[in-house]
């Protein structure tokens, strides 16, 4: 699915910040997954100034999610979980119906 990036409305626009608030023109991304709802390759990203930066990752990593923070230009494919390698999200509806009938 690849990452989901939505931030730049107008060509040759600059994002600004996702924090709620906040209008400041955004230098990083804060590239994040749920991992109970999203695929591996499903990259969520909110853009960040250099002030909210920090904010907006401890938030999602206090959430457990996988967060990587990159220069508002790189792009991240996927978001690895260590912790939850074998425990792929089921978020499609013949996976879960596949995986309820193999029990």
């Amino acid at each position: 699915m690849g990452a989901t990036f939505d931030l730049v409305t107008e060509p040759g626009s600059t994002p600004v910040c996702s924090r709620a608030g906040c209008s400041t023109a955004a230098n990083w991304r804060i590239n994040w997954r749920n991992p109970r709802i999203h695929a591996i390759d499903r990259v969520k990203i909110w853009a960040a100034c250099d002030e909210h930066r920090d904010f907006l990752a401890d938030y999602l990593r206090s959430r457990t999610f996988p967060v990587r923070v990159t220069g508002l230009d790189e792009d991240v494919d996927q978001l690895d979980d260590p912790r939850h390698e074998h425990d792929a999200p089921k978020n499609d509806v013949g996976e879960r119906a596949r995986s309820a009938n193999q029990r």
